[in-house]
């Protein structure tokens, strides 16, 4: 598989890197395995997916869900430039590895998972994602667990992103800003 070695195509390649989870056959980062595969499992909620912080263990929802905003509204920005560089799909495509995670992540209208592993003792260590062996803890915002700034990130990133997947797909879209109104719900 060829690769592009633009500084664009490079930005994207990162977030290739940093993806979680069960990886598609067209990843472009040979090197990256399968990780993460029973994220969620000590709260019986499936949270395998979403982008690892940084070079980090963790997934930690705020600053995911910045980046996904970013990308999204870069995307919409840039939609006839990322075209002509071939690099549309890659871009919606690290969009939507973000945000089919965040859609898990929302199991319920007043319920999201903004955490899995644990910063702490992820930070005492350096191992490969794919051999990892600290807790992968999961973390959530509800009633009982505030979380106003998390849910207000999650909300904007669901948000720009269902403006930049409108002219493609216009279903997901729709889904993306329903669970965007919902997550909002968790700010009051």
């Amino acid at each position: 598989m060829r690769v592009e070695t633009t500084p664009l195509a490079k930005s994207l390649l990162y977030y290739e890197a940093q993806r979680s989870g069960k990886l598609p056959p067209n990843q472009r980062v040979q090197w990256s395995g399968d990780s993460g595969l029973k994220d969620g499992s000590d709260a019986q909620i499936d949270l395998v997916g979403g982008y690892y912080d940084a070079g980090d263990n963790v997934k930690f929802g705020f600053p995911m869900a910045f980046t996904v905003t970013m990308l999204a509204w870069s995307t919409v920005e840039f939609q006839s430039q990322l075209e002509a560089k071939n690099e549309l799909s890659n871009a919606l495509d690290a969009i939507k590895w973000g945000t089919d995670y965040f859609i898990k992540a929302h199991p319920q209208p007043d319920v999201l998972y903004g955490e899995v592993g644990d910063g702490d003792s992820d930070h005492s260590c350096w191992e490969r994602p794919e051999e990892m062996t600290t807790p992968r803890t999961t973390f959530k915002i509800d009633d009982q667990h505030p979380g106003a700034d998390l849910a207000a990130e999650t909300a904007a990133a669901l948000a720009a992103a269902s403006i930049a997947f409108k002219p493609s797909n216009p279903t997901y879209a729709t889904e993306l800003i329903n669970h965007a109104k919902q997550v909002r719900y968790l700010l009051q």
